[in-house]
């Protein structure tokens, strides 16, 4: 069986983390994480990690998406400290208006 994972990415705010999940094998895993912190009407994503066994399958993109969706669905701006979310931006514009402007 080939295709994609399937990605649930849980959302814990008391850890500031997005964490993204596969199940294989009836298993669900850990793939990797978002690291944020909270500032008013914007999430500073500061770290992006997916573990090495994961890495190279996309998950990184599926979790950014998440998050960036997440942000947006909540009214949220954020501010792209992390090198990985910066490329990714640079990869979708359509989430360019989601950046907080630098003051």
């Amino acid at each position: 069986m080939g295709g994609m994972a399937e990605l649930r990415v849980d959302h814990q705010p008391a850890r500031e983390r997005y964490e993204a999940l596969i199940e294989e094998d009836g298993v669900e895993k850990s793939v990797g994480y978002i690291d944020y912190v909270t500032e008013p009407g914007a999430l500073v994503l500061t770290h992006t990690v997916v573990s090495e066994q994961f890495s190279g399958r996309g998950f990184a993109g599926q979790l950014a998406k998440a998050v960036l969706d997440d942000a947006r669905a909540n009214g949220n701006k954020i501010v792209p400290v992390c090198s990985y979310i910066q490329s990714y931006l640079g990869k979708h514009p359509e989430y360019a208006d989601l950046v907080r402007e630098q003051r």
